[in-house]
């Protein structure tokens, strides 16, 4: 539990300087009426922008049109938010299976 709290402060610290170009904050839910799923498809929106913004900026780097460090700061960020996900998505399913693990 002590690895999430420290992954959420991690995360809530890079929001709070700016977070990453290219990848929109999450807003925090208010009460107990959020919904996961929505939350999920917003970040999983946001990796696929992040991805589609370093795609294009290397196409147009090859066209000349663009600068090689903006192309290298996007698919970084790209990358980012990738590995943020399959964290998340590895944490999941740990958590999955800690609870099918669970005796009821």
């Amino acid at each position: 539990m002590a690895t999430s709290n420290f992954a959420a402060g991690a995360y809530a610290a890079v929001q709070g300087i700016g977070g990453l170009k290219g990848v929109p904050k999450v807003q925090p839910m208010q009460g107990a009426g959020g919904d996961f799923s929505s939350l999920l498809g917003q970040a999983l929106d946001s990796v696929g922008d992040a991805g589609r913004k370093a795609d294009a900026q290397a196409l147009a780097v090859a066209g000349g049109k663009a600068n090689v460090v903006d192309v290298v700061t996007a698919v970084a960020e790209s990358e980012t938010a990738l590995q943020t996900l399959v964290a998340v998505r590895d944490r999941m399913i740990s958590a999955y299976e800690d609870i099918m693990r669970m005796q009821i």
